[in-house]
């Protein structure tokens, strides 16, 4: 017998079943391109020429659905969403000048900016206009700013702890809203001013201040150590006077 017969009449090898492999699996990451590759979309044609935002209007994907406002205290969020005048059936890409406009029109705004952030929220950060004091009316009090303006700001629905004055006085809102931007915890303690002439007169508590119609927020806040020095000797000055140059009199009560 030769060679080859004995190789032929072998037994087979024993057959190896191959492995099976796993079904494959859906790629968890697959919405997740999806939203990166609308959004890679996105910057690719708001940096072409203005068919570009033309084309993302028309996705569904960049539709408006929630909007954020930012910085407010003493306007209502309500209305300013209602000057915005803006929906979901509009797209995020609508252009948000006349958006801003709509809201820089009403008087308690000084300023506002807008941004978008994808895919469908718009950003509205309000610049207030900031009341420094009111003044009683036949008709109630008004809140001031510091250019003597009227403010929408209704002192029975929102908390305001500003000084009173007798009448509208703009040098007066000046020097207020100085004090509020430079000094906030004295503005704070200020419930009453008022400018006779060429003085000015400060009432903080049980401490009443005097001083020249053109003091600064600088020479105002003298009076700090004073107090401070006063306190430590368990003393209160009825008045401060600052009427004279580089000091500062203590009255005691």
């Amino acid at each position: 017998m030769s060679d080859w017969d004995d190789v032929g009449d072998a037994e087979p090898a024993p057959r190896r079943d191959r492995p099976r492999r796993p079904p494959a699996e859906r790629p968890r990451g697959r919405s997740r391109l999806k939203i990166a590759g609308a959004l890679g979309l996105a910057i690719l044609l708001v940096a072409s020429p203005w068919w570009g935002r033309v084309a993302l209007s028309e996705l569904a994907f960049f539709r408006l659905r929630k909007i954020e406002i930012e910085g407010l205290r003493y306007l209502a969020p309500a209305d300013v969403a209602a000057r915005m005048r803006v929906d979901t059936t509009q797209s995020i890409w609508i252009d948000l000048d006349p958006v801003g406009k709509r809201i820089r029109a009403h008087p308690q705004v000084a300023d506002v900016r807008l941004r978008r952030r994808l895919p469908g929220t718009l950003v509205v950060r309000v610049t207030e206009h900031t009341p420094v004091a009111v003044v009683a009316t036949r008709a109630g009090f008004e809140v001031l700013d510091a250019r003597g303006v009227v403010l929408p700001v209704d002192p029975s629905r929102v908390p305001v702890n500003l000084p009173v004055l007798v009448q509208r006085d703009t040098a007066l809102l000046r020097l207020l809203a100085g004090v509020r931007a430079g000094q906030p915890a004295l503005f704070e303690r200020i419930s009453e001013a008022r400018r006779t002439g060429n003085e000015v007169r400060l009432v903080l508590a049980a401490t009443t201040v005097l001083a020249m119609a053109d003091v600064t927020v600088q020479r105002l806040a003298d009076i700090l150590p004073v107090e401070r020095d006063l306190a430590g000797k368990q003393l209160r000055a009825a008045e401060l006077d600052l009427r004279y140059r580089e000091q500062v009199i203590a009255r005691l009560p």
